[in-house]
């Protein structure tokens, strides 16, 4: 058989667990000759996949520590089959697995997360990998990071590209003056300096804030004097939510200063939202040329691109066409498509 952990299932669904979600989901009850078997700990399901899978939960443990005993008790009494690890850390020792690394930013800033995540992540990341059979990454952005960082051989990376759901569709609503940024409440988003470059605009423009803040990473310093009316918090938002809000929102931007991908302009796109994006790591490799770039690290660049891009009611037409196409380049069919036939290597 091949197991799937799906610790995941337990998990608020943002982005790393949108991906597990959206390929599992797809993903054959059989690949070649093995059957396909979700393994989860005993706690509240949070996102229920769609189709009739099989689904075993194992063990009394949470958390890690249910990853690293529970899970790899129940493999070795199961004969140690192929592990696919979509999500966290993975079982460290235990060998027959395929891990999935979406970036290495707990590496490079250990200063954006909580001291015990980015101790953990630094200490057990490098031998789960070394570990693995094989890792795939979300871009040759973070392919090329693994390489360098880690020195692994490239032959044992692979790179499949995640996409944005297909409930994400523009759905013709009225555009209304609104500057959306989505991401969770984590340093590395660069909060502080979108409200910065947005209060320094003479505007009438809104700028709506989505995500969550996430015990994982550290805190942002925000000034609550840099906050007005004009800038909205909303939290978490429900998906339905979500994309009513893509498809209300004229302007998208996203300021990361490091992304192994970045959903959350591809979901934008696909609602019909302008992007203005950050120039770094692998966003231009992702978004190409259907989006505006700016500098994330200058307040005043992305302050000139907001000021551009709104004052240019053609610019936003077009930076509209551009990521509708961009947006239909990425397929979670292809993505789940691309992995099966590497378990089929595996197996």
């Amino acid at each position: 058989m091949i197991v799937i952990n799906a610790r995941f299932l337990t998990q608020r669904l943002t982005g790393v667990q949108r991906v597990a979600f959206e390929i599992c989901n797809r993903i054959q009850n059989q690949i070649g000759n093995k059957k396909v078997i979700f393994v989860a700990p005993n706690d509240e399901i949070l996102n229920h996949l769609d189709g009739d899978f099989n689904i075993v939960f194992t063990g009394k443990l949470k958390g890690q520590l249910w990853e690293q005993i529970d899970l790899p008790l129940y493999l070795k009494k199961n004969g140690n089959p192929l592990l696919i690890n979509f999500v966290g850390i993975g079982p460290v020792f235990y060998k027959n697995k395929l891990i999935f690394l979406y970036d290495l930013a707990f590496k490079h800033h250990p200063e954006w997360f909580s001291f015990a995540f980015q101790k953990s992540y630094n200490l057990l990341i490098p031998k789960s990998i070394k570990n693995s059979r094989r890792i795939v990454t979300d871009s040759n952005y973070v392919k090329s990071d693994i390489i360098e960082t880690y020195k692994i051989s490239e032959n044992k990376i692979d790179v499949i590209y995640p996409a944005p759901s297909l409930q994400f569709v523009n759905k013709g609503l009225k555009k209304e003056k609104i500057i959306l940024t989505v991401s969770s409440i984590d340093p590395r988003k660069n909060l502080k300096r979108i409200i910065k470059a947005f209060n320094g605009i003479d505007s009438d423009y809104k700028l709506k804030i989505v995500g969550a803040k996430n015990k994982t990473f550290s805190n942002i310093g925000i000034d609550d004097k840099q906050l007005n009316e004009n800038i909205i918090f909303t939290g978490y938002l429900t998906d339905e939510e979500l994309i009513d809000a893509y498809n209300t929102a004229e302007i998208f931007i996203y300021a990361s200063v490091f992304e192994g991908f970045g959903i959350p302009p591809l979901e934008a796109q696909a609602c019909g939202s302008a992007c203005i994006v950050s120039n770094a790591t692998s966003l231009p490799e992702v978004y190409e040329q259907s989006v505006e770039y700016f500098d994330p690290y200058s307040v005043e660049s992305m302050r000139n691109k907001i000021e551009e891009v709104i004052n240019n009611k053609n610019k936003i037409e077009q930076l509209k066409k551009l990521g509708l196409e961009n947006s239909k380049r990425f397929s979670w069919d292809t993505a789940t498509t691309e992995l099966e036939s590497i378990i089929k290597e595996l197996i």
